[in-house]
């Protein structure tokens, strides 16, 4: 089922984010506009550019305009974790919906994460990972079908997609980049959550052979989840 038209538009908003086009103390698109270029009433947009104000992701100034709000403090997060390592480490119990596993043609923001051109064909996978039985990660990922044409056949109710591309694609390094956010109504399904409960989302790109070979958007429930890292400097 389609998503409901002011979610797409929250989603249209916060892709132009996360990809650059749009950086903070940038002019969000009037509510005129978005509303002119979805077909939609002023109402639809209203109601998306409120959720984003009320998570943080946008700032309003009566009279002046919606603008990007500044990028919050950034720390390192050092290691690529497979959560299901993770989970087991801590003597509980680990288990994995996987939602789908399709083969898609990428869109124009899932394109410029994976540096391929738009329309090229990707694997998008969608994995709910859970903790005794109870959602601790949403996992959504692309993978271009032209490096890891095998990622499609994949149960990854079975394994996760985390050990499949460290067995085939080596990492040869990654990028993290971690915000706070209120996820939208269908994430907020998958993980059982209330339409208040704060969420991480970690946004993350891999590369292996000096090529991008995955775009990950990961969700942790604030109230189930914390990053830990220790780094030893001697």
């Amino acid at each position: 089922m389609p998503a409901p038209l002011y979610e797409q538009i929250k989603r249209h908003i916060t892709g132009l984010i996360e990809t650059g086009e749009l950086k903070p103390n940038d002019r969000v698109p009037s509510e005129t506009d978005l509303a002119a270029e979805f077909k939609v009433a002023r109402m639809t947009v209203h109601r998306a550019i409120k959720e984003l104000k009320d998570s943080g992701v946008v700032l309003r100034i009566a009279g002046v305009g919606t603008f990007v709000a500044e990028a919050q403090s950034r720390g390192q997060l050092i290691t690529v974790n497979n959560i299901a390592d993770e989970i087991r480490g801590r003597n509980s119990s680990y288990s994995a919906i996987m939602v789908q596993n399709s083969l898609e043609h990428a869109s124009r923001i899932v394109a410029q994460q994976l540096e391929i051109e738009p329309g090229s064909e990707v694997f998008h996978s969608i994995v709910i990972h859970e903790e005794n039985g109870l959602p601790l990660q949403l996992e959504e990922r692309f993978v271009p079908q032209a490096i890891l044409p095998g990622y499609g056949e994949l149960d990854f109710s079975k394994g996760t997609p985390n050990e499949y591309l460290m067995k085939n694609a080596p990492l040869q390094k990654f990028e993290h980049r971690v915000r706070s956010i209120i996820p939208d109504a269908e994430s907020r399904k998958l993980l059982k959550i209330n339409k208040t409960e704060p969420c991480l989302l970690l946004l993350r790109r891999t590369w292996s052979c000096r090529r991008i070979v995955s775009f990950a958007r990961m969700i942790y429930p604030g109230s189930r989840y914390e990053f830990l890292d220790r780094l030893a400097t001697s």
